[in-house]
């Protein structure tokens, strides 16, 4: 029987996680069930997300155990089937384990066409990341045409395709990221109008030279500091995303800082957090609109590699450490000899 490698949690992590919270295991290569599919790992995701499910209490997301298989979006080659969807040689993408092989039910896999582009994509622009970005701004923010639509974390997976979203919809787009080749990327490559390097500038004191009429639509990827930041700026009736909060998902006790809620009564903003699972009966539409925009340019994108199953936790803490530039995925090699 064929090894297979899968990490596990091995303990909570204290902060930002280390390699001690990791730990890859070795097993037989899994035998799929009724209507299951064994799947050979080509590409797996990892997201900040995660990072909530390593700690115990209430969340959206269930918590992962100690001892338990972590867990995430992958990109694989079907290379055993007992569900009459799929054959040997489909790729397919779902919710599996870290691992070189993973067993899934055939209803938990969708069959994966990326056309000339490159299969990881499932797992960016065309996957999670792109679909959160389009629902992010086509439902909750909703610009309209001229209004200034700040971005946070405006470099990775999420956050650039939300700024060319934006330009799209014919608004003027800043964007914040943590360095001065990120906010190039941001300006240069996507169209965004302005950039901010929040590790060498003042944020508020720069959006109010890149916003100088004030803030519409906010997309917050990271709250903290930086969010704090854009409440000063903005306008009546202004519209916030709240997608993430990586800025503050390695606290133990999150830092009470200046209350913001009066800033909301002034503003009669509309702040509305949101899981991109929500809008699962539209997934179609989300993805068919994405692949037109990359298709024809309007919509481009970056993808972050890392080579090999047992380097998935560094690019897992790289996302906490802003080492990424658009999409961190893991490009895992494994060989199913079928025996």
């Amino acid at each position: 029987m064929a090894t297979n490698r899968q990490f596990v949690l091995a303990q909570r992590p204290d902060g930002v996680p280390d390699d001690e919270d990791f730990e890859l295991v070795e097993t037989d290569v899994p035998e799929p069930g009724p209507h299951e599919v064994l799947v050979r790992t080509r590409y797996l995701s990892v997201d900040p997300y995660m990072r909530d499910r390593m700690r115990e209490g209430e969340s959206y997301a269930e918590p992962w155990a100690v001892g338990d298989a972590l867990r995430g979006a992958v990109v694989g080659e079907v290379v055993e089937s007992n569900h009459p969807d799929y054959e040997a040689g489909d790729t397919v993408t779902g919710n599996l384990v870290w691992a070189d092989y993973a067993v899934a039910d055939g209803a938990d896999v969708v069959a994966v066409e990326t056309g000339d582009l490159r299969e990881s994509v499932a797992l960016g622009v065309l996957g999670m990341p792109g679909r959160t970005a389009y629902f992010g701004v086509t439902d909750v923010l909703d610009p309209d045409p001229g209004d200034t639509v700040v971005v946070s974390a405006a470099a990775g997976a999420v956050g650039s395709v939300v700024g060319q979203i934006a330009k799209l919809n014919g608004c003027r787009v800043v964007g914040i990221a943590g360095s001065d080749a990120k906010v190039e990327y941001l300006t240069d490559d996507l169209g965004f109008d302005a950039g901010i390097n929040y590790a060498d500038e003042d944020v508020a004191d720069a959006l109010a030279d890149a916003a100088p009429q004030g803030v519409d639509a906010y997309f917050d990827n990271v709250g903290g500091d930086i969010t704090d930041a854009v409440f000063a700026h903005l306008n009546v009736r202004a519209s916030v995303a709240v997608c993430g909060q990586i800025a503050l998902y390695n606290e133990e006790g999150v830092t009470m800082g200046p209350r913001k809620l009066p800033r909301l009564v002034e503003t009669r903003a509309r702040v509305e957090g949101f899981l991109v699972g929500d809008y699962a009966p539209r997934f179609e539409e989300a993805s068919e609109r994405l692949a037109q925009w990359v298709q024809s340019g309007d919509v481009q994108f970056r993808e972050t590699v890392a080579d090999g199953l047992e380097n998935a936790p560094d690019a897992f803490v790289g996302l906490f450490e802003g080492e990424n530039v658009g999409k961190q995925v893991v490009r895992v090699e494994a060989e199913f000899d079928g025996s």
